[in-house]
């Protein structure tokens, strides 16, 4: 089970820098914006949540490239990449995060396994930030790291930049 304590660390660290954030989600369906919503008062800080689970929705709704999925496939460095940009292109957050992974059970092959999960960060007009993850667990498990790992990623990027270990 995922605390609150991130999320409302989120918001007080947030309200005092005028910082505005938005989601792209794929193997969390929205589980990363449903924590940051469940704090009173996150619409002053919270604008959108993007939940983009199938390519489709990827390329219509955050402008990933028909190309980008083709050749590196949903679960990617280069698709979160994209979903994050799109994120803050589309919207009026300052500061950004994108998931897409293989939440499980199935889905998994040899080169991308269950508990592969691409996450990428973005602040408007910086670099964007990406790591791939490898957990375990089960199918609810690996999606409550991801959504842990998205809230301690937007701590840190609201504490004056990117963790160390992104690239």
């Amino acid at each position: 089970m995922i605390d609150n304590l991130k999320s409302a660390a989120l918001l007080e660290k947030a309200l005092g820098k005028g910082v505005v954030f938005a989601t792209a989600e794929s193997c969390t369906g929205g589980l990363i914006a449903a924590m940051i919503t469940e704090i009173p008062g996150s619409s002053n800080w919270f604008d959108r949540g993007f939940v983009t689970y199938t390519n489709q929705a990827k390329m219509d709704l955050l402008g990933v490239k028909e190309d980008t999925l083709k050749n590196y496939g949903a679960v990617s460095e280069q698709t979160v990449r994209e979903m994050v940009a799109g994120a803050l292109k589309r919207s009026r957050a300052t500061v950004a995060v994108a998931v897409s992974g293989i939440a499980g059970p199935g889905g998994g092959t040899p080169d991308k396994p269950v508990g592969t999960v691409w996450v990428a960060f973005g602040i408007k007009n910086q670099a964007i930030k990406a790591r791939c993850l490898h957990l375990n667990g089960s199918r609810s498990q690996i999606r409550n790291q991801v959504v842990d790992e998205a809230l301690r990623g937007l701590l840190a990027c609201v504490d004056g930049g990117f963790l160390l270990e992104y690239k």
